[in-house]
């Protein structure tokens, strides 16, 4: 089993930040909550300051376990998926591994087409109210 992490990241607005798998990414064109593999010795925290620096070039707090959810894709790679929920601290988002991003509202997430591992946190922020 794979340990992933994933930040659901907010701005000043009450949005939350997503991102689309670019082409030749598994999970290409999806969207999800952007993060990555948690290294050894690495906390969920931790990594997604890490990639969120790397793999898109913005600064972010994390402040609130949100979930986490198991994810079977095929037949030998599950992956354990630990959602925060993160505030947006600075930095131009300069996208690496995706090929759009957007801030929208929490409760207007099922208009995308998120990738499975993503899709019980999507519905958990539908029915959160206010958000945040």
């Amino acid at each position: 089993m794979i340990p992933v992490a994933a930040a659901i990241i907010y701005n000043s607005e009450g949005k939350v930040l997503i991102a689309r798998r670019r082409e030749g990414k598994s999970q290409a064109g999806l969207w999800e909550f952007p993060g990555g593999k948690i290294e050894e010795g690495e906390d969920a925290c931790a990594c997604l300051r890490r990639e969120l620096r790397e793999e898109m070039g913005i600064d972010i707090m994390p402040y609130a376990y949100f979930g986490v959810n198991e994810h079977r894709y095929g037949k030998s790679l599950i992956i354990r998926l630990i959602a925060w929920k993160a505030e947006y601290w600075g930095g131009e988002i300069v996208l690496t591994d995706h090929d759009d991003c957007r801030w929208e509202h929490p409760g207007e997430l099922d208009r995308f087409h998120f990738a499975p591992a993503d899709l019980p946190f999507v519905r958990k922020l539908g029915l959160e109210p206010g958000g945040r």
